[in-house]
C-alpha cells in the first residue's frame, strides 16, 4: 500500500506506505489511516489474515500505531472502517470475523477512549450503515421487536434509535422460493435493489417518503446479469449500471434513480459473432428432488445426436452465484469450435439466497455433487452429448467439485479441467487460508466431521484399477489461498496408481493462476486445446 497524490500524479514522498501483506487500509481523515496488516509475530490469525487493527497517524512509524482492537488467532480476520455520509454523522466500526459466516460488529463511539459497543444483531447477518440507517441482511430467521423476519430478508431501521434500544425494522426485501437478493446500493435519496428471479437479474428502486417506502421496477433491456453502483451517494441519485449475458458484451450505462432514462457510456467490443448462438435455461430434479436450474449456450442448429463437445462448468460454494456473463474465450475457443457450454446453478451457491448455500454445507456437501451429476445426466438425456463428448470444469472450490465428481462418476465424463483446486480434504485446513473454510466444509480433525468429509475427498478416494476421465490439473506456485500442494499430491497419487493425467503449474499468478494477459492467454489456449482434443 502506497499513498498517491492524484493531483501531482506521483507517490507521496514520506507518505503512508505498508509492506506487502494480507490486509487493508482506509482513511479516517487526511492524516489518519485505519490499518489491518501483518504487524509482526503473533499479529495474524491461523487463517493468515490480520487479527489486529490499528489507527496510524501521519509522520509516525507504523510500529507506533495505536491498537483499536485485537481478535483471537482462531478468528478469520478483523478490520476497522469508517462510513462518511454527507448530512449524517460519520461513524467508525470494528468488524471481527469469528468464522467465515459469523461475525461481530462494534460501533467505535469515541476514538480517544476507544469505546466499543457491540451491535445487537445476529452473528450470521450482514450489517451495513448508510443514510443514517442500520441495514441488516439476514442469513437465518430473526425474531426481534415482536416480529420474525425471514431468512434472506433485507431490513433497516434508524441507527440512533436502534442504539437506544428500539427494534422497529422496515422490510425492504423478502425472498421467495425462487427469488433472492443479489445486492443493493444507496444513492442520495434511493435504495436500489438487485434481485435474482430464477437466476435472472431485476432492479427495483425504493424511496422513503414520510416514513413509508415506495417501490418501482426499473425497466431494463433483456434478462442478463445486472450490477448497480452509486457514483456519489452524498451528492446525487446517479448510478452506474452494467449489463451483460452469455452473448452480450458488458455495457456500462449512466442512470438516475426516479427515471428509466439511461445513457450508454462504454461497451466491450464483441469478440465473437453471437448471432449463430442461443441461450436456454433448464431445470432438472437432483437426487433428493430439489429443482436445479442450469443455462445452456449452443448453436441454433445444434443437432440432438449426442456428438456435441460439451463443457459443463460449476462452483457450488460460499454463497457465490454463477450468473450469465460474456466470455471472449468461451465464444472463440469453445462455441466457435462447435462446443456447447453449460453452467450449473447448484446448491452451495447463492442463486436462491442463504438457504441455497446452507443446503450444501458440511455434512450436506454431497448434495452439491449430486446436483452437478444430475445436470450432466440431463444434458445427456436431452441428447446434446454423451459421456464420450462431455467435459467438466471448475476452479478453487469448483476444483474440489469436479475432482470429487470425477472420482465418484468416472463413467459420466471424458475430460476434466481442474484448476487451483482443493483435493486433499484431510489437510486443507492446515494449508494457507484453509483454516478459514472450516465453516464451509467442516473440521477433518473432528472424527464425526471427517466421517462425511472422507467420503468425498478426492485424494482419499481415487483408486488404482479404475478408468478415470482424462484430467488436467492447473495450479500456481504463487497461489497464496489454495496451496498448490493439493494439485501436486493428487497428480503424484494418480501417477503412482497408473492413471494418465496432465499437469500445468505456472510459477506466478496467485490464486488466479496467471500474473498477466500473456500468461492467461497461454493457459486458456492450453486448457481449451486439451478439452477439444479429448472430446472431438
Amino acid at each position: 500500500v502506497r499513498e498517491f497524490d492524484v493531483v501531482a500524479k506521483s507517490f507521496v514522498v514520506g507518505g503512508f506506505e505498508i509492506k506487502e501483506a494480507k490486509g487493508s487500509a482506509s482513511w479516517a481523515d487526511r492524516d489518519t489511516l485505519l490499518v489491518q496488516t501483518d504487524f509482526g509475530a503473533g499479529s495474524m490469525t491461523k487463517s493468515g489474515y490480520p487479527r489486529i487493527t490499528k489507527e496510524w497517524k501521519r509522520g509516525t512509524p507504523i510500529e507506533m500505531a495505536r491498537v483499536v482492537f485485537e481478535g483471537q488467532d482462531t478468528d478469520i480476520s478483523v478490520s476497522t472502517f469508517q462510513v462518511n455520509n454527507k448530512g449524517y454523522k460519520t461513524r467508525q466500526f470494528v468488524w471481527r470475523g469469528e468464522t467465515f459466516y459469523t461475525s461481530e460488529t462494534y460501533l467505535r463511539e469515541d476514538a480517544q477512549s476507544n469505546k466499543l459497543t457491540k451491535l445487537d444483531v445476529p452473528a450470521d447477518a450482514n450489517v451495513n450503515y448508510g443514510q443514517g440507517r442500520l441495514w441488516v441482511r439476514l442469513k437465518s430467521p430473526w425474531s426481534v421487536g415482536g416480529k420474525t423476519f425471514a431468512q434472506g430478508a433485507l431490513i433497516a431501521t434508524d441507527f440512533e434509535r436502534f442504539m437506544k434500544g428500539e427494534r422497529n425494522f422496515d422490510v425492504l426485501f423478502e425472498p421467495t422460493d425462487r427469488k433472492s437478493l443479489a445486492g443493493w446500493a444507496l444513492t442520495k435519496n434511493y435504495l436500489i435493489l438487485n434481485e435474482l428471479d430464477n437466476v435472472k437479474s431485476r432492479l427495483y428502486e425504493m424511496q422513503n417518503k414520510a416514513g413509508k417506502w415506495t417501490r418501482r421496477e426499473i425497466t431494463l433491456p433483456g434478462l442478463g446479469t445486472i450490477s448497480a453502483s452509486p457514483i456519489d451517494a452524498d451528492q446525487s441519485d446517479e448510478y452506474f449500471l452494467t449489463l451483460t449475458d452469455y452473448l452480450t458484451p458488458s455495457t456500462l450505462f449512466l442512470a438516475k434513480a426516479g427515471s428509466d432514462k439511461r445513457e450508454v457510456l462504454k461497451s466491450l467490443p464483441a469478440f465473437f459473432d453471437a448471432s449463430p448462438y442461443r441461450v436456454e435455461q433448464f431445470e432438472v430434479a437432483s437426487k433428493d428432488g430439489e429443482r436445479i436450474p442450469y443455462f445452456m449456450v449452443m448453436n441454433k442448429n445444434t443437432k440432438l445426436d449426442g456428438k456435441n463437445p460439451t463443457l459443463l462448468y460449476g462452483y457450488g460454494g460460499f454463497e457465490v452465484s454463477q450468473l450469465p456473463g460474456y466470455s471472449a474465450s468461451v465464444g472463440n475457443a469453445w462455441l466457435n469450435n462447435g462446443g456447447v457450454y453449460v453452467v450449473a446453478n447448484i446448491r452451495g451457491g447463492g442463486e436462491f439466497g442463504p438457504r441455497w448455500h446452507q443446503a450444501g454445507l458440511k455434512a450436506n456437501r454431497q448434495k452439491v455433487f449430486d446436483d452437478f451429476i444430475a445436470v450432466a445426466e440431463d444434458v445427456i438425456a436431452k441428447k446434446i452429448t454423451t459421456p464420450r463428448h462431455l467435459a467438466i470444469s471448475g476452479g478453487s472450490n469448483g476444483g474440489l467439485l469436479v475432482g470429487a465428481v470425477a472420482v465418484q462418476r468416472p463413467d459420466l465424463f471424458r475430460a476434466v479441467l481442474c484448476t487451483v483446486p482443493l483435493l486433499d480434504m484431510k489437510r486443507y485446513h492446515k494449508l494457507l487460508a484453509g483454516a478459514s473454510w472450516v465453516a464451509e466444509y467442516g473440521n477433518p480433525d473432528v472424527a464425526a466431521e471427517w466421517e462425511f468429509i472422507s467420503k468425498y475427498s478426492p485424494y482419499q478416494n481415487v483408486k488404482a484399477g479404475v478408468t478415470y476421465p482424462k484430467i488436467l490439473f492447473v495450479t500456481s506456485t504463487r497461489d497464496d489461498r489454495v496451496h498448490p500442494g493439493h494439485a501436486r499430491k493428487m497428480m503424484a497419487r494418480m501417477l503412482e496408481q497408473g492413471h494418465e493425467v496432465f499437469y500445468y503449474e505456472n510459477i506466478e499468478g496467485g490464486h488466479a493462476g496467471s500474473a498477466n494477459n500473456a500468461q492467461l492467454a497461454y493457459r486458456t489456449a492450453l486448457q481449451y486445446s486439451f478439452l477439444l482434443r479429448e472430446l472431438k
